[in-house]
């Protein structure tokens, strides 16, 4: 079980924001909802908090902020990117910088370049980043949606830090990445986060899945988390209280190596 991002402890699971707040534009018709579902997550155990700058236009990173005012800085971990059109060294630095006045958070835990863009040197943007590290606006850097190539590249451009993390697309439904990019990451002790990780609630379809549930009276979307906790820290997101609830008690769980094998070789 994957539990550490640099030197830091991190929860297990934690919670994502894509379309809390809008989808490409603000919506703020929901937003009270949103708080409070990210405060219910929150309190529940689920204090890695994954959000994007181009998420809303930003305000899903405004909801992050207001959910976290009532919690210690130090018990929630904030994770952010920047988006692939804003990879030059000074665009980097103002989208960290607007990202973290969005936040209101005093700095942001790990900073993601969020898909790469092969028209900038990766050495720039990195550079930059290592800047936002120096002058403490976000604690560790690291990359999103990157291969191992793209990683070997990123990590070669580093000078002074580490890179920390690599999100991508992970589930049940999508294991390729275990054949390659998971394995690379493990052995340079980047640590994985996997957003999609229940392929959207999608799972009826898993015949060994949700025979193990049903043997262990556990839900489906349990068992798809722990399965994919076992390599990464799965990022789901619901706004639902009795859908969060169910994903943070999958914290505790746990399956047999048989189990993960038959879901593995399924």
């Amino acid at each position: 079980m994957i539990t550490r991002i640099g030197n830091d402890r991190v929860s297990p699971i934690g919670i994502g924001t894509w379309r809390m707040g809008g989808s490409s534009f603000p919506d703020t018709r929901h937003d009270r909802r949103d708080v409070e579902a990210l405060k219910f997550a929150i309190e529940n155990g689920l204090t890695l908090i994954d959000t994007a700058e181009i998420y809303a236009s930003g305000h899903a990173e405004e909801l992050v902020g207001e959910a976290i005012k009532n919690f210690s800085r130090e018990d929630v971990f904030i994770v952010t990117k920047v988006w692939n059109n804003h990879l030059h060294y000074d665009d980097v630095i103002r989208s960290a910088n607007a990202s973290l006045k969005r936040l209101d958070s005093g700095y942001i835990d790990l900073f993601l370049i969020h898909w790469p863009n092969s028209s900038v040197p990766v050495r720039e943007t990195i550079s930059a980043m290592e800047k936002l590290v120096d002058d403490g606006i976000t604690r560790y850097i690291g990359v999103s949606n990157f291969g191992v190539r793209e990683m070997q590249d990123a990590m070669e451009a580093t000078s002074r830090y580490s890179i920390a993390a690599n999100e991508i697309e992970y589930s049940i439904a999508r294991r390729g990445v275990e054949k390659v990019i998971i394995p690379f990451c493990e052995n340079n002790d980047i640590a994985v986060i996997a957003y999609t990780p229940i392929n959207k609630g999608k799972l009826k379809g898993f015949r060994e899945l949700n025979s193990i549930a049903d043997r262990m009276g556990k839900a489906p979307v349990q068992i798809a988390l722990t399965y994919v906790m076992r390599r990464s820290i799965p990022i789901p997101m619901s706004t639902n209280r009795e859908h969060i609830k169910e994903m943070a008690d999958a914290i505790e769980m746990n399956i047999s190596d048989e189990d993960y094998e038959k879901l593995r070789n399924s």
